[in-house]
């Protein structure tokens, strides 16, 4: 009996001698192959860092080194720095009378005949209270564009502001049907934020309404002893550059600024009016002004491109067509 009590009494004491061996060797494996992954984590983070250095940092998609195009400043170059929230175009805006905590509120979207309408309206913030303050861009607070629904009758008119926060400016509603409107600002928070968007709202003309087909597409329009024309091929997605030359006689003609640049390109989309606003390059190239557009989408688009030339400023339309 003492023999059989010995017995018993060495087979737990063997058993964990086993288990402990057995975790030993355990943890040996597991640190064997902590001390791999850690090794191995020096490594990448070394040659990350050496590879980082041969290379260079790399370049935002905003940079010019990704779509050739500048670096958009405020009021500068790039998509219009009081436009629709859009990145060269390949965003819409002005397809809404609200958006970003910002609503556009016309006195009257109704009018009886054709003709000069007298236009009023406030720009509601999202405590409901009209907003007074506006960043002034290209040298005005606000821009608005008016273009009837078949992209006739295209103006862009600068309202003026009275202090409770009333815009008013006249338009040339000249002909019946249904137009569209576009307020275009960058607008100051409370806080000092900066919000630049595009609202957009109709207006109804009363009369007997008939659309014109939209003129086919070309690169050249010529009017007043001037031709306007352009090159470059907007892309889906991509900017690329669209440069636009004055000429008269035959020979570049002299550009002057107009409202803080050499030129303005508004864009719309031909059914929905959907609407992007384009400022270029601040300096000419080769006499030519320089913008940077990408396409939203495919479709048949009209450009309006502004430029003073002689004092005048004048407009210059194209039919564009995305595929």
């Amino acid at each position: 009996m003492p023999e059989r009590q010995s017995t018993q009494a060495e087979v737990p004491e063997q058993a964990g001698v086993v288990r402990a061996q057995s975790a030993a060797r355990t943890g040996d494996a597991a640190g064997t192959k902590l001390g791999m992954f850690v090794g191995g984590l020096i490594v990448a983070l070394v040659v990350g860092f050496t590879l980082g250095k041969v290379l260079g940092p790399a370049e935002s998609p905003t940079q010019g080194a990704t779509t050739g195009a500048p670096a958009a400043s405020p009021g500068m170059g790039g998509v219009h720095a009081h436009a629709p929230q859009a990145s060269a175009g390949s965003e819409v805006g002005g397809l809404a009378v609200s958006s970003g905590g910002y609503t556009l509120a016309p006195a009257a979207t109704v009018f009886a005949a054709p003709g000069p309408q007298h236009l009023k309206f406030v720009v509601n913030g999202a405590d409901g209270k009209a907003v007074t303050d506006f960043a002034v861009v290209h040298d005005k607070p606000l821009h608005l564009v008016v273009v009837r629904r078949d992209m006739t009758g295209y103006q862009h008119l600068h309202p003026t502001m009275a202090a409770d926060g009333t815009w008013t400016v006249q338009a040339d509603l000249a002909t019946p049907g249904l137009w569209r409107a576009y307020a275009d600002f960058t607008a100051i928070s409370a806080g000092g934020t900066q919000t630049a968007i595009a609202l957009g709202t109709d207006l109804t003309v009363a009369g007997d309404y008939r659309p014109q087909p939209l003129p086919a597409a070309a690169r050249e329009v010529s009017a007043d002893g001037l031709t306007a024309g352009y090159e470059g091929t907007p892309v889906i997605g991509a900017s690329q550059p669209m440069l636009f030359t004055v000429k008269q006689g035959g020979a570049t003609a002299a550009l002057e600024p107009y409202l803080g640049s050499f030129g303005h390109l508004v864009v719309l989309r031909e059914l929905d009016l959907a609407y992007v606003h384009v400022h270029p390059e601040p300096a000419l190239v080769n006499g030519g002004v320089k913008f940077w557009l990408a396409a939203p989408s495919p479709g048949r688009y009209r450009m309006f491109f502004d430029y003073s030339v002689g004092g005048k400023v004048r407009t210059a339309q194209y039919t564009l067509e995305v595929k």
